[in-house]
């Protein structure tokens, strides 16, 4: 039984193999037919497309010639053209080429037609030149020296005439520019004028003061003289005394220590040196605040102590009356806006405006000149080329001048001459006006001169047989010259030279 079953087994299982094989190999069969149509199919696909490429390209190929034929003839015709203007423009060279050999012909007759004239007229100027040498009794050498001395007076003449119209319109030009500079620095920049003497005077409270100032057999004033260094003078002048010294910054202390003296009250030798010792420190602090003041109110930062102290020292030094600390303030205001105005440099012209008095607080101390004095220490202190050199220059006490030194120059004048800022005595006003007359008296065709407008101004009278016009104008520039090298004077001075013929005659 179990034989027959696995025997039975064993054939289906044979069984079902065989009906695998057989279905295997009949959808082997379906797919190579399957493919075999898709293979026919994309044949026959491959080969519509072949032929429709065929077709587009047969197409193209036709349009493709059609256009490289049209583009032929094209070029055929243009080829046609070019060839045709060529030909009309080596018509139109050679109809010009036959000209030009026509016109060249023509020009060579005339030039052998002009060199025969030409020989012609020179022979004939030859002959005028003989026949003119005969008549005048010169010949044609002297004739020519004649004419070019001739030739060279009217052009001197000219020139003069012209150099004096430049002259003027370019000292007008001038003129009219620094007085608006002037003017407007001026006008922007007014301080006070101040104005001050070698004398300060003490109020008192009464006159029995003046005895207790004196002390016993003097002690008082000669120990308060001796601390101080200056002379104390006690008059009859009621309630007041006065303080007498050259030094001003003693004065300003003994001035300090006398009403500390008074309103204290006790008033003896010790307590006078004291008091003197406390005012001197108070002077000292004063000096180096208004050092740093002036130096805040220009606006010129950077400066050494040493410096700053000198120019407070500068508050109690005056210049023909003229606070100089303030008049310096002034030109370095002065300066800074005539600086602007000519787009220099206005840092520098402020701080060389400012410090350009600044040897006038110790040229007692050193030997030279204050402009010298001054630039020697801004140089040891500051190294500033362009300061030290304007400083320098500004009272023009050097061989050259650069523009700061101009404007330094310009603003110390502009400072200096403001009405009631300088005092000056009359013997230096009339020394200067007579040497300014002597000057131009020692020109020769000066009949006589005078000095006008507190010396600002010289009038000559010249003789008229001697000095021609322009001769005239020579000798107010060789006056000028001179007046510059030989004179010192503040600001400028007009020279008018004035020339006046006069014709006299009496009928009889």
């Amino acid at each position: 039984m179990s034989v027959s079953l696995i025997i039975a087994a064993v054939a289906g299982v044979g069984l079902g193999g065989l009906c695998a094989a057989l279905l295997l190999i009949i959808l082997r069969g379906r797919r190579i037919r399957d493919a075999e149509k898709r293979a026919a199919d994309l044949l026959a696909d491959a080969r519509t497309k072949h032929k429709e490429a065929l077709l587009e390209a047969k197409e193209e190929a036709i349009k493709i010639k059609s256009q490289a034929e049209a583009e032929n003839r094209e070029r055929r015709a243009e080829l046609h053209r070019q060839e045709r203007r060529i030909a009309q423009r080596e018509e139109n060279l050679d109809r010009k080429s036959e000209a030009l050999e026509r016109r060249d012909h023509s020009l060579a007759a005339k030039e052998k037609e002009a060199e025969s004239l030409q020989a012609h007229l020179q022979e004939l100027k030859r002959k005028q030149i003989q026949q003119l040498e005969l008549v005048s009794g010169m010949s044609s050498t002297d004739a020519k020296e004649c004419l070019i001395k001739a030739v060279e007076d009217e052009v001197r003449d000219d020139a003069c005439r012209r150099l004096r119209e430049v002259e003027a319109r370019l000292k007008e030009e001038s003129d009219e520019r620094a007085r608006g500079i002037i003017a407007l620095a001026i006008q922007r920049c007014a301080t006070d004028v101040v104005s001050e003497t070698t004398v300060s005077v003490v109020p008192l409270p009464g006159d029995e003061m003046k005895g207790r100032l004196i002390g016993r057999e003097g002690r008082n004033i000669r120990a308060l003289e001796n601390a101080t260094g200056v002379d104390l003078i006690i008059d009859d002048t009621p309630e007041a005394v006065t303080i007498s010294s050259f030094d001003p910054v003693r004065r300003e202390i003994a001035r300090v220590a006398l009403e500390k003296l008074i309103l204290d009250g006790r008033i003896h030798p010790a307590r006078i040196e004291e008091m003197v010792e406390k005012a001197r420190e108070e002077v000292e602090e004063t000096i180096q605040a208004e050092g740093e003041q002036a130096v805040y109110q220009v606006g010129v930062p950077g400066l050494r102590p040493e410096m700053i102290k000198l120019l407070g020292r500068l508050k109690y030094r005056f210049s023909y009356g003229q606070n100089v600390l303030l008049h310096s303030i002034e030109v370095a205001h002065l300066a800074g806006m005539m600086a602007s105005e000519l787009e220099a440099k206005v840092d520098v012209a402020k701080k060389a405006g400012l410090l350009h008095d600044i040897g006038k607080a110790v040229d007692f101390q050193v030997e030279g000149p204050h402009a010298q004095i001054g630039a020697d220490l801004v140089n040891q202190w500051d190294r500033s080329a362009e300061v030290v050199s304007a400083i320098a220059e500004h009272h023009g006490e050097t061989s050259s001048m650069s523009v700061m030194g101009f404007i330094i120059s310009a603003a110390d004048a502009i400072s200096g001459g403001r009405p009631g800022a300088r005092r000056e005595s009359l013997e230096q006003y009339l020394k200067r006006l007579e040497s300014l007359e002597s000057l131009a008296n020692s020109f020769p065709g000066v009949e006589k001169c005078y000095a006008i407008q507190a010396g600002r101004e010289i009038r000559i009278m010249v003789k008229p047989t001697e000095i021609d016009d322009l001769e005239a104008l020579r000798l107010a520039r060789d006056i000028v010259k001179k007046i510059e090298e030989t004179l010192e004077y503040p600001g400028q001075i007009k020279v008018t030279v004035i020339r006046e013929t006069r014709a006299v005659d009496y009928a009889k």
